[in-house]
């Protein structure tokens, strides 16, 4: 009697085993489409708009019409000076829910001479306004949240400014300068300086400069 019974916990244990290892076999795939579009610097959920000139008289952010690449044209600086574009552009968010701006890398032969700021007065320097600095040679630990955009390339700012197209510079621009306040408004106005104090003459410098985003959504 008692063999008979270590048999049936035997065979009821092989049972669930056999069971197990027909679960854990399964499996199934799926498939799924994708689509995206690869669109122009001033006419994607995140849009970078130009606003102040350089010396030739040009957006000093502009785009290569062929390879649609950006690309600020700082010119000729003289050894010892500190140019500085209160408004090099404004990065503005189109998406519907916030975006935050959380640093920016600059690498290349001049990026020691560049400094960067988000701040919220186009028409005032950075260090005298509601700033956040990014680089100053190196990175810098800053943060600024931008608010929904309503997903209309054509202004900004709640729909308060336009922003027409450079037919010049390939480039959309600010038709006005309005105040952006961090997790109010959809757009930040972007402070770029040249302290060329530290570099030597005939010096050609070039590089890239690269801006990182996040989201709660």
């Amino acid at each position: 009697m008692i063999v008979d019974i270590r048999k049936k916990i035997l065979l009821v244990g092989v049972g669930i085993a056999v069971l197990s290892a027909a679960i854990a076999t399964q499996y199934a795939t799926i498939s799924m489409g994708y689509e995206f579009s690869v669109v122009h610097p001033s006419e994607g959920f995140i849009r970078f708009v130009a606003l102040d000139n350089a010396t030739n008289g040009h957006r000093l952010l502009t785009v290569n019409g062929t390879t649609g690449n950006m690309v600020l044209k700082f010119g000729d600086i003289p050894k010892g000076m500190n140019k500085t574009y209160t408004a090099a552009f404004a990065i503005v968010n189109e998406e519907k829910f916030p975006v935050n701006i959380t640093g920016v890398s600059v690498n290349g032969s001049g990026a020691s001479y560049v400094r960067i700021w988000l701040h919220s007065d186009a028409t005032k320097d950075a260090t005298s306004d509601t700033n956040v600095l990014l680089w100053n040679g190196a990175a810098v630990s800053g943060y600024w949240i931008l608010d929904a955009g309503n997903n209309n390339v054509t202004d900004m700012n709640g729909a308060s400014t336009a922003t027409p197209w450079d037919t010049d510079d390939n480039i959309r621009y600010a038709a006005s300068t309005p105040t952006a306040t961090s997790g109010s408004t959809d757009f930040v106005w972007v402070q770029i300086s040249i302290d060329t104090r530290g570099a030597a003459m005939g010096d050609y410098n070039d590089g890239y400069i690269e801006f990182h985003f996040t989201s709660e959504v």
